[in-house]
């Protein structure tokens, strides 16, 4: 008997990869993802983007089925390509998280996100004997941002794992990204990312948290810029009252990369 095909797109944007996926699945989707995603024995990817017809308001819905098959409420760089891949000038994008504008300009995509939530600075969390401080904030889903020096030599997957299956952070535990200034109103990100379990290129709710709370921290308005380990550099936009932010806008770029068809053999 011949199995069934799904047709997909592989997608990229600064570096996190996406399986793209409009049609109906072979499969449940928290199973076969892990299967997709594997780097060596499927198409690889750090995650299966899920989309839909226009509900509640959206041109389209995304669902974000993580590597290890657990669903994201949320993921910046996987709706900048479900923008992308939609066709349209201005599509609005229906989350778990809630409903996320964007804006698409040739290859560069602009998205708002739901204004983020949580934000707490200075958490105190014990990784090998030694206390550390992070900072929490939810951009569309948990992050704890580490302000460091010498982010090059930082170990990612190590300290992050630890922090991301903190006891504070239980029972969903939080995504984790190392910071460091690298000049006026820009950053540095590497990011260990929930789901994935390991290190990305990039992140684009990570890229979002660790501007805000670098903003937070130096008293900045409107504009960050942050370097990601892919070596492209995203733009957060955001406004700040008081101690809150509003119209929160992430920009870069994100491109096709090839069409294909999987059948499972």
């Amino acid at each position: 008997m011949t199995k069934e095909k799904m047709n997909f797109t592989k997608m990229v944007a600064s570096g996190n990869d996406f399986i793209v996926v409009d049609s109906k699945l072979p499969g449940n989707p928290k199973y076969l993802a892990p299967r997709l995603c594997d780097r060596r024995f499927g198409i690889g990817a750090d995650g299966l983007l899920l989309l839909g017809g226009a509900a509640r308001g959206a041109d389209l819905t995304m669902r974000i089925i993580n590597a290890d098959g657990s669903e994201a409420q949320m993921c910046g760089n996987g709706a900048r390509c479900a923008a992308l891949y939609s066709g349209r000038k201005n599509p609005r994008i229906s989350t778990l998280a809630g409903l996320i504008e964007a804006r698409v300009s040739g290859k560069n995509v602009k998205i708002r996100l739901t204004d983020p939530r949580g934000m707490r600075e200075d958490v105190p969390v014990r990784v090998c004997g030694r206390l550390i401080r992070v900072n929490c904030i939810d951009t569309g889903v948990p992050h704890a941002v580490i302000f460091v020096k010498g982010l090059e030599n930082i170990d990612v997957d190590g300290i992050g794992r630890m922090v991301r299956y903190y006891s504070r952070f239980a029972p969903a535990g939080t995504n984790v990204d190392f910071a460091e200034e690298t000049g006026c109103g820009s950053i540095s990100v590497r990011t260990y990312e929930r789901g994935v379990e390991g290190e990305t290129l990039a992140c684009g709710t990570g890229s979002t948290a660790s501007a805000l709370v670098f903003a937070a921290k130096k008293g900045l308005n409107n504009t960050v810029k942050v370097k990601t380990l892919s070596g492209e550099v995203l733009t957060v936009y955001f406004q700040k009252a008081k101690d809150k932010f509003t119209d929160v806008w992430l920009e870069g770029s994100a491109r096709k990369v090839y069409r294909g068809v999987w059948q499972e053999g």
